[in-house]
């Protein structure tokens, strides 16, 4: 499926609970590889400081480390579980970004200090059959060094994972608001190509009104007709292709009005493409570009098609017009106003996924040739 246009940031979590239960499974990746090299660590600096097997002193490096870490964690959870009580029972509106900081960690590591020490010495001991001195015994200088590593260890732990999260914060809110931007932005091009394409045609039915009054008549009719139609479709992020090769069919009925035999359409979409969503309005730039500078400078006129086709995952669409070619105002580097603004719709959707290419027809037939590329995830 293709990408959507613009999508909108993702909704906030809607309580202090959800926020730090999101945040905590973010990173959750990253804070396991730092308690893997941190605890390992410890055990090397145990084993160095102390003597004995590199082993138990993993054990138990790695059962107090995972003890600290979910009591920090889930300290951290209940906290924010019992204020959102508090304010639902004050009817309170929730905080869900109150926990980022050091209001929510300070607490969680205190206790965290105090407790999984002894839990995670208990748990140790009973994985490796020893008896461990008690942690409250500062007589010996092993219990002395064990309690004092124990207590940088968690401090700098809980330092490190919390800049992360800081990291990660900053991080998800910058992209929000790049994703806010790209939004606004795609509205402000298609603010500006609708009254485009709206005073060109008025310009045209200007002139039929004072040369064929009937055939005026019949260019107002489509106007209305493509005006009503369009309406929705340009206010939604995409809509299906075969909604955006309609809204050719309504347009290209327009120039045929105001063109008549001088103008030939032919319109290929394949039955399997017609539901790939892909941004509205996105052809028609090319299709006015075809006529004004293709097809209406060339006395006899000529022909437009309009297809698409999917090339692995990408899906290819084709405008391409019998008309003038290079000469006159129309050069390759797709320097006019529709042009550049499907470049700029085009970079802001995908990126260098997608692409515009124009140039010269490559059969005897000549014309221009605008392809784009999209990609289908």
């Amino acid at each position: 499926m293709i990408l959507s246009a613009a999508a909108s940031p993702p909704a906030l979590p809607s309580t202090a609970a959800a926020a730090v239960l999101g945040r905590l499974r973010v990173r959750a990746g990253r804070t396991a590889a730092f308690m893997v090299v941190l605890c390992t660590a410890i055990a090397v600096l145990l084993s160095t400081l102390h003597g004995g097997a590199f082993g138990p002193h993993l054990v138990y490096s790695f059962a107090i480390g995972i003890c600290c870490w979910a009591i920090v964690d889930g300290t951290r959870l209940l906290y924010a579980w019992l204020t959102d009580r508090f304010r639902v029972a004050r009817q309170l509106p929730c905080d869900p970004a109150g926990f980022s900081g050091w209001r929510g960690v300070v607490p969680a590591v205190l206790l965290a200090v105090m407790i999984g020490p002894l839990l995670g010495t208990a748990i140790a001991d009973r994985l490796t059959g020893r008896v461990s001195p008690s942690l409250f015994e500062f007589d010996t200088m092993n219990t002395r060094m064990t309690v004092v590593i124990t207590i940088i260890a968690s401090i700098a732990a809980v330092f490190v994972l919390s800049l992360m999260e800081r990291l990660s914060s900053a991080r998800a809110l910058a992209e929000a608001a790049q994703r806010q931007a790209a939004e606004n932005q795609l509205r402000l091009l298609q603010s500006q190509l609708e009254p485009h394409m709206l005073f060109n045609t008025l310009a045209n039915l200007r002139v039929l009104i004072g040369i064929d009054p009937p055939r005026a008549q019949a260019l107002l009719d489509r106007m209305i007709a493509f005006l009503r139609a369009t309406l929705n479709a340009s206010r939604v992020g995409a809509h299906p292709l075969a909604a955006e090769f309609e809204r050719l069919a309504d347009y290209l009925a327009l120039m045929d009005v105001r063109m008549g035999p001088r103008l030939q359409v032919r319109l290929d979409l394949p039955a399997e493409l017609k539901a790939l969503p892909v941004p509205p309005l996105l052809l028609q730039p090319l299709v006015e570009n075809a006529i004004k500078h293709g097809l209406e400078p060339k006395v006899e006129g000529g022909r437009i098609e309009v297809s698409a086709r999917r090339d692995g995952a990408t899906l290819v669409l084709a405008v391409r017009d019998t008309g003038i070619g290079l000469q006159g105002s129309r050069s390759a580097d797709g320097s006019g106003f529709g042009l550049v603004q499907v470049r700029e719709r085009l970079a802001t959707l995908y990126g260098p996924q997608a692409a515009l290419t124009l140039a010269g027809a490559p059969d005897a037939a000549g014309g221009m040739l605008a392809t784009v590329r999209l990609p289908i995830g």
